[in-house]
């Protein structure tokens, strides 16, 4: 596959098309027209449909004080997004220090260029958010708070010589110490995510109104059917009796005894209904089984 246009300040992944016109006794015209190439990446498969989530804590340290730790819990509900999608993050972080201390968002682009066995890496700053500043012992919870991916170019996974990746970093900002950083993989893609949502959430929510029907119960009493009068009156069943006028070589091979017989019961009233079992000891097997006339 062709990997994804890209302008990089290392390197770049360019493409284009040349044509040449060749006149006798004359120089030849040529043209040259550069074109985009993006290599798809449907943020629909499995892999970038999981939740990604991580828990960190630190423990500050100042000479031989030891002040309590401060711990920071995110979760965001999958790994693939598209440009324009805002990202939900569910985070908590508890501040058990005694520093005020600020919990942040940023979404980072790296980039990396591979040439003659080495590898330089640059990192930008794509979009970033900041949560409210936490004193001494407070907790602070964020219930799917919106991180908005600006227009970025799409991850590049699979090109051997320029690499495009993104990252949600969780952090607390606390001052006068190293922050406390969470990293979680991101993947940009160019197919969005397709109206019905995630998989696993579809399928939870098929199964649980499929399986509606295990609450149902039988009546305790069930209801005889309508006796065989209600169904078939006289006059039907003396028409069925009776005799058929012309008949073909085929139809009048039936009228034989086998045909007679099959007429003689066609309108015959089933058996008796009885809501009592005649026969409570016997095996059901036994009672289900019906004997041949």
């Amino acid at each position: 596959p062709l990997a994804t246009s890209f302008e990089g300040r290392h390197g770049s992944v360019r493409y284009w098309v040349k044509a040449e016109l060749h006149r006798p006794w004359l120089l030849p015209v040529k043209l040259k027209k550069e074109f985009t190439v993006f290599e798809h990446i449907d943020i629909n498969t499995p892999s970038l449909l999981s939740p990604q989530a991580g828990t960190k804590e630190k423990t500050l340290c100042c000479w031989l004080c030891t002040s309590g730790p401060i711990s920071l819990s995110a979760k965001i509900e999958r790994k693939g997004y598209t440009p324009g999608e805002s990202i939900q993050i569910f985070a908590e972080i508890e501040n058990c220090s005694s520093r005020m201390v600020v919990p942040k968002a940023t979404i980072y682009q790296t980039q990396a260029f591979y040439a003659k066995g080495k590898m330089k890496e640059v990192r930008q700053l794509v979009a970033n958010l900041r949560g409210e500043s936490l004193s001494s012992g407070k907790t602070e919870t964020w219930n799917g708070k919106q991180l908005k991916i600006p227009p970025v170019s799409p991850s590049i996974l699979d090109c051997s010589i320029i690499r495009v990746e993104y990252s949600l970093m969780v952090y607390v900002d606390i001052p006068g110490a190293v922050d406390l950083f969470l990293n979680l993989p991101l993947v940009i893609g160019t197919i969005p995510l397709h109206p019905f949502g995630s998989r696993t959430s579809s399928v939870s929510s098929q199964g649980s109104v499929n399986m509606n029907w295990l609450g149902l119960t039988l009546p305790e009493r069930l209801e005889a059917p309508p006796s065989y009068a209600e169904v078939v009156t006289e006059e039907n069943r003396q028409s069925g009796l009776a005799p058929v006028a012309a008949f073909d070589d085929f139809q009048r091979a039936l009228q034989g005894p086998l045909f007679a017989y099959i007429q003689e019961f066609r309108f015959l009233p089933p058996p008796l209904y009885s809501e009592i079992d005649p026969n409570p000891d016997q095996p059901t097997d036994e009672i289900l089984s019906c004997p041949s006339r």
